[in-house]
C-alpha cells in the first residue's frame, strides 16, 4: 500500500512521510481498504438507501454534463520535468488573503445531514482540522450558527431570495453568525430537471412511502446511525439557512415555495450584495468569460467556475473546458476557482496548471461522511493531498504556483 500523508503532514518534507505501517495503525479499520475517492462512492452506494444515494450521485435528464465533467480531464497529458529536487515540496496555497494547507476545499452540498449524521458539521470540522476551506450550503439542515461555531473559518454559500429586503436580512444573519466569506450561487434561476431522483424515489419535500421505509430497513447502519439518531437527538430536520429565519421541515410542502424560481435575479442584485457584504465575496456557477468579467467588475473577489456538478442544465460545458478562456479574460492574478467532477489529485493539479487558483470537491466528501463520519472525511482529505504531493514530485514542481500550461500537451480522447 502506498503511504498517505496525514492532514498534519501536508507540508512536511517528503522524507518525513509516514510509513505504510504507520498509516495502517492511524486509519480506522473500516477505512483501510479505501485507497481513492472513488472507493468512497462504492462504499456509499452499499451504505445509503438507493433514493438518497441517487440524490447525491445524480445529475439531470440524460446526465450528459455529469459524464462530461469527468471526460474533460482526459483532454491533456503531462510533460514532466526531471532532476528538479522536489524533496521539500509543499501544498500550501494562498487564496483571498489566507494561506491554506492544500489547494482544494469542500464544496457546498445541500442536505448533507441526510446522508451522514450531522454531515455539515463533520465536513466543516474535518476541514478546519486540515486548514482547508469548507463551504456550508444554503440548503443545509444544520443551522449556520452551529456550523460557524464549529469552524469560524468556514465559508457560507447563499441561494439568495428574490426580494432585496430578504437578501439584506439573510446577509445580516450570515454576518452575525460569524462567516467572513460569502459565496453567492448564480446558476439556479430555476431548478434543474432531476427526473432521475424521482425515479429513484427521492423528492423535495421528502415524501414518506413504503419504498423509502423498505430502503431504510434494508440499510440498518444508515437507519440507526443517521436517520433515527437525528430524529431522536435533534428532531425533524429543517432547511435552516435559506433565509433570515428557520426554513420549512424537510417533509413540508412549503419547501417548494421557499426554494422557488429566482429567474428575475440580475447583476443589480449582486451589486446590492457587494455594497452590503464587507468580507470576501465569491460568485459561484459561472462558465462564460464575460460573466466572470462582469462579476469581477461588480466587485466580486473571486469566482467559482461550476456547472453545479451536472445537476442544472443537461449539456452544459464542463468548467474545465471554459477555465483557460476565463483566466485569459480576467487575468492571471484574479481568484478563479473551479469545481465539478474532481476525483483525483491529478485532476486538481491539471486545473491549477490551466490557471485555477483553487479547486472545490463535493460528492466524494459527502460519500466519505456517510461511510465514516468525520474520520472518513479526514481520510478522504488525506488521500487527495497524498495524490497531489506524490504527483507534484513526478511532474517536477515543488509548489502549486509553479504549475503552468507549458507542462501540458493536448490529448485527443
Amino acid at each position: 500500500m502506498q503511504p498517505r500523508f496525514d492532514v498534519e503532514q501536508f507540508n512536511a518534507p517528503a522524507s518525513s512521510a509516514p510509513s505504510g505501517a504507520g498509516e495502517q495503525s492511524a486509519t480506522p479499520r473500516k477505512l483501510r481498504g479505501i485507497l481513492s475517492l472513488d472507493d468512497f462512492e462504492t462504499a456509499a452506494r452499499r451504505h445509503l438507501p438507493a433514493p438518497i444515494f441517487a440524490y447525491v450521485s445524480g445529475g439531470c435528464e440524460t446526465d450528459k454534463s455529469l459524464r462530461g465533467n469527468r471526460e474533460a480531464f482526459d483532454g491533456h497529458r503531462w510533460v514532466t520535468r526531471v532532476l528538479a529536487d522536489t524533496s521539500r515540496r509543499t501544498l500550501a496555497t494562498p487564496l483571498l488573503g489566507q494561506t491554506y494547507a492544500a489547494p482544494f476545499g469542500i464544496a457546498p452540498m445541500g442536505i448533507s445531514a441526510l446522508s451522514a449524521y450531522r454531515g455539515d458539521l463533520a465536513q466543516t470540522r474535518a476541514a478546519g482540522a486540515a486548514n482547508i476551506p469548507a463551504i456550508l450550503s444554503g440548503t443545509s439542515l444544520i443551522a449556520m450558527e452551529e456550523v460557524a461555531r464549529a469552524n469560524p473559518q468556514a465559508w457560507f454559500q447563499a441561494y439568495v431570495p428574490g426580494e432585496k429586503e430578504r437578501i439584506l436580512k439573510l446577509l445580516d444573519r450570515v454576518e452575525a453568525a460569524g462567516f467572513k466569506t460569502l459565496v453567492v450561487t448564480v446558476d439556479t434561476p430555476v431548478s434543474g430537471n432531476r427526473e432521475n431522483n424521482i425515479r429513484a424515489g427521492f423528492s423535495t419535500p421528502l415524501r414518506p412511502s413504503l419504498r423509502l421505509a423498505w430502503e431504510g430497513v434494508t440499510h440498518p447502519r444508515w437507519l440507526l446511525g443517521t436517520a433515527l439518531r437525528t430524529l431522536a437527538l435533534h428532531g425533524m430536520p429543517h432547511f435552516e439557512n435559506s433565509q433570515a429565519t428557520r426554513g420549512a421541515p424537510i417533509l413540508s410542502s412549503t419547501v417548494t415555495r421557499d426554494f422557488g424560481a429566482r429567474d428575475h435575479l440580475s447583476w443589480e442584485h449582486l451589486a446590492l450584495i457587494r455594497q452590503r457584504w464587507r468580507g470576501p465575496l465569491v460568485v459561484k456557477g459561472i462558465l462564460h468569460p464575460q460573466d466572470a468579467l462582469a462579476a469581477r467588475d461588480a466587485g466580486a473577489d473571486g469566482v467559482i467556475l461550476s456547472n453545479h456538478g451536472g445537476r442544472q442544465l443537461d449539456g452544459s460545458a464542463s468548467p474545465m473546458q471554459t477555465l483557460p478562456h476565463v483566466v485569459d479574460a480576467v487575468g492571471p492574478d484574479y481568484a478563479v476557482m473551479v469545481d465539478s467532477g474532481f476525483r483525483r489529485g491529478n485532476d486538481v493539479l491539471l486545473a491549477l496548471a490551466l490557471g485555477a487558483k483553487f479547486v472545490f470537491v463535493g460528492r466524494p466528501f459527502n460519500y466519505a461522511g456517510a461511510v465514516g463520519g468525520e474520520a472518513g472525511i479526514r481520510h478522504a482529505i488525506g488521500i487527495l493531498a497524498s495524490e497531489i504531493q506524490r504527483n507534484m514530485a513526478l511532474i517536477g514542481v515543488s509548489q502549486v504556483t509553479e504549475l503552468h500550461p507549458g507542462l501540458l500537451v493536448k490529448h485527443a480522447a
